[in-house]
C-alpha cells in the first residue's frame, strides 16, 4: 500500500499510539482490499441484447407513432449489434398488440410503444376493468406530439373558437370522426360543453377519416400531425387547431388551444416504450440509457420531426409520473364524459 505508507512518513509523530496506528492501517488495507474485490462487479456492463428485440406497435402502418418506433428502432438495431424489429398488432383499440406485449417474458426483448390512449383502455365500455397499465412498466418517452384539429381544405374556421361558432350556427349539425380512445373522448367533452347538436362518427383507423374528410362527408376530426400534415400542404385538408401548448414547425402559422383562450381542450400525445411488468430494472435503465444515447443523432431527430414530433426522452421513474398524471386527468375527463 505505497499511498498509506507515503502519507504516514511525512508525519513526524502520530497523535494516536502505535497500537492506533497500526488498527488505522490495517482497517485501510483492509478497505482498499475490499475495493478491489467489489470493483469488477461494479464495472460490469449494462444489459444488452444477445438476439433481436421486437417493438410491437399496436396500431395500423404509417402514422406517426409507427413511424417513429421504426426510427428508433432502427439506431437501437445499430447500437447493440442485433436486429430491432417493428411488429403493427392494430385491433380492440390498441389492446391486441399491448396484451402480446403483457404476455411476454419480462426480459428486455419484447417492449411496447404506445400514446396516451392505454390509460383510457379501463374506461372503455368494451374494456371496463381491464388496465394494461398494471401488466407494464413504463421505460422512456422517446417523441412527444400535439394532437391537432383537421378538417375539410374548405372549411371556413381557422381555430377552434371559429370552429365552434361556426358549428353552433350551422343549419346542419355538425360531424366530428373520431379514431382512438383520446380523440374519443375528446369529442365527448366538446359535445357536452359547447357543441350539444355535435354528431360523434367513430372509426376504426386514420386513413378512413382522412378519407371522409377529404370527401366532406364529415366535417372535422382529431388526428396526429404526422396524417395532417401531408394534405395540408396538398390543401385537401385544414390544420384548424394545435393542441399542444406550442406551435409546432410543420405548420407555424396554426394557433394552439391555449392561445385562443380554451386551455381545458389541450391534448400532447407522447409516444412512449413500455416493458413486461418483472423486467428488471437494470434492463429497463439500460433500454433507456440505449434511446438517450440514439436520440442524439441527426438522423433521428429528423425523422421524428418530420412525423411532426419532437424528440423527448426520460428516466423510466420520470416516464412512469408522466402516466400516472396523465392517468388521473384522463380518468376525471372520462368520469365526467364516458365514452360509448
Amino acid at each position: 500500500m505505497p499511498f498509506i505508507r507515503a502519507t504516514f512518513r511525512t508525519t513526524r509523530r502520530s497523535p494516536f499510539g502505535s497500537t492506533t496506528l497500526r488498527a488505522i492501517m490495517l482497517t485501510a488495507a483492509a478497505i482498499v482490499a475490499t475495493v478491489g474485490t467489489i470493483s469488477p462487479v461494479l464495472a460490469q456492463p449494462a444489459w444488452k441484447p444477445d438476439r433481436p428485440v421486437t417493438i410491437v406497435v399496436p396500431y395500423v402502418p404509417g402514422g406517426g407513432t409507427d413511424a417513429s418506433a421504426r426510427a428508433t428502432a432502427k439506431l437501437l438495431g445499430e447500437q447493440w449489434g442485433q436486429p430491432v424489429l417493428v411488429v403493427n398488432l392494430p385491433g380492440a383499440d390498441g389492446l391486441i398488440g399491448t396484451r402480446k406485449v403483457t404476455e411476454a417474458k419480462p426480459d428486455g426483448y419484447t417492449l411496447l410503444l404506445q400514446t396516451p390512449a392505454i390509460v383510457l383502455t379501463k374506461h372503455a365500455p368494451s374494456f371496463t376493468g381491464t388496465d394494461p397499465l398494471t401488466a407494464l412498466v413504463p421505460v422512456t418517452n422517446i417523441a412527444q406530439s400535439p394532437g391537432v384539429i383537421v378538417a375539410n381544405g374548405k372549411f371556413p374556421a381557422t381555430s377552434l373558437p371559429e370552429l365552434i361558432a361556426y358549428c353552433k350556427a350551422a343549419t346542419t349539425p355538425c360531424s366530428m370522426g373520431t379514431g382512438e380512445n383520446v380523440a374519443k373522448l375528446f369529442g365527448q367533452q366538446l359535445k357536452a360543453e359547447v357543441l350539444p347538436n355535435l354528431i360523434v362518427v367513430n372509426y376504426k383507423g386514420t386513413a378512413a377519416i382522412i378519407t371522409d374528410m377529404i370527401a366532406n362527408n364529415v366535417n372535422f376530426a382529431v388526428t396526429g400531425v404526422a396524417s395532417a400534415l401531408p394534405h395540408q400542404k396538398a390543401g385537401t385538408l385544414k390544420i384548424v387547431a394545435n393542441q399542444g401548448t406550442h406551435r409546432f414547425a410543420g405548420a407555424p402559422e396554426v394557433r394552439t388551444v391555449v392561445e385562443t383562450g380554451l386551455p381545458q381542450y389541450e391534448y400532447t400525445t407522447w409516444f412512449g416504450l413500455f416493458a413486461p411488468k418483472g423486467t428488471p430494472p437494470a434492463v429497463t435503465q439500460a433500454i433507456y440509457a440505449a434511446v438517450r444515447e440514439a436520440m442524439g443523432n441527426a438522423e433521428l431527430q429528423k425523422a421524428i420531426t418530420s412525423a411532426g414530433a419532437e424528440p423527448l426522452v426520460n428516466t423510466p421513474d420520470e416516464f412512469a409520473a408522466q402516466v400516472r398524471k396523465e392517468d388521473a386527468r384522463f380518468t376525471a375527463l372520462a368520469k365526467r364524459y364516458p365514452l360509448n
